[in-house]
């Protein structure tokens, strides 16, 4: 049902991206699942790179928000087998590559919020952070970690 919503957004759940280094990209402790950091990494290639408010625009930086959301979903489904097994989206954390006085974080964060809720209904909204940083990793305009709460 949920991967089936996923298809129907554009997305699929295959091709999960590899960790960048010495990490694994999805831990289960109890009834909660972490996401390590997902950077919108599409069939292997980083398809939103620099800085948003000068690389890259806030309207893209949404939809780079959203892709690393549905990363976090693929690594979180090739832990636990089933996305219907969540409960509801505890925390969403965004990291933004931003331009010096770029203060619109928040905005770009809606990118995977707004996918959230799209999918999971009351059941995708969550505490998030969103929080400027000044470089992430590979050069990646936005990275985003979840937490997950799975059903009993």
């Amino acid at each position: 049902m949920i991967e089936q919503l996923i298809k129907e957004l554009g997305y699929d759940l295959d091709g999960a991206p590899a960790p960048l280094a010495e990490y694994i990209p999805a831990v289960q402790a109890d009834k909660l699942v972490f996401t390590a950091g997902q950077i919108p990494i599409e069939k292997g290639t980083l398809k939103y790179l620099g800085k948003v408010g000068c690389d890259v625009s806030i309207e893209e930086g949404k939809k780079a928000a959203e892709l690393c959301a549905i990363n976090g979903l693929r690594v979180i489904r090739n832990l636990i087998g089933d996305l219907n097994k969540i409960e509801r989206v505890v925390k969403v954390t965004v990291f933004v590559n931003s331009a010096d006085e770029f203060t619109d974080q928040p905005k770009v964060a809606n990118g995977a919020s707004e996918l959230l809720f799209k999918i999971f209904g009351e059941k995708g909204r969550h505490v998030r952070s969103a929080v400027g940083v000044n470089e992430l990793p590979i050069n990646a305009a936005v990275e985003v970690e979840m937490i997950i709460q799975l059903k009993d």
